[in-house]
């Protein structure tokens, strides 16, 4: 079986409330909410990923130093495996905004579970509830 790594972050806003983002028609597992992120291309560090993936998705800047690791996904799908590292950033440059088409939402932690996602990312939802 295919292993992927798709690295993802929990950005916080200032008031505590987690950026979500929902996959836009066309794409696997559509309609559904997830952390911001993406697939660690080869010759990336998953931090690196995260960078590129925030600038390309989201129009922001971060580092490297502002990406603390909080946790992972395991989770084995019909057709491949996801690992999946969480990362917390606090601090970036711009304002968020959809740059390719996937609509986004400032939630509470504890209403993560109001909204539908991918099987992988269930897990994360408490460990998050818990650190906000």
């Amino acid at each position: 079986m295919k292993s992927v790594l798709v690295s993802a972050v929990a950005l916080i806003d200032p008031d505590g409330r987690v950026l979500i983002a929902q996959r836009p028609e066309g794409k696997a597992m559509a309609g559904l909410w997830e952390f911001p992120g993406g697939k660690v291309e080869p010759g990336e560090t998953p931090e690196e990923a995260l960078i590129r993936e925030m600038q390309e998705e989201l129009g922001i800047d971060t580092w490297a130093s502002c990406l603390a690791p909080l946790t992972f996904a395991s989770h084995k799908y019909d057709d491949f495996h996801l690992l999946m590292p969480l990362f917390v950033c606090r601090k970036w440059q711009g304002i968020p905004r959809s740059r390719e088409n996937q609509a986004l939402k400032w939630v509470w932690a504890q209403d993560l579970k109001n909204y539908p996602m991918p099987e992988a990312d269930l897990p994360l939802i408490p460990v998050l509830r818990d650190l906000l």
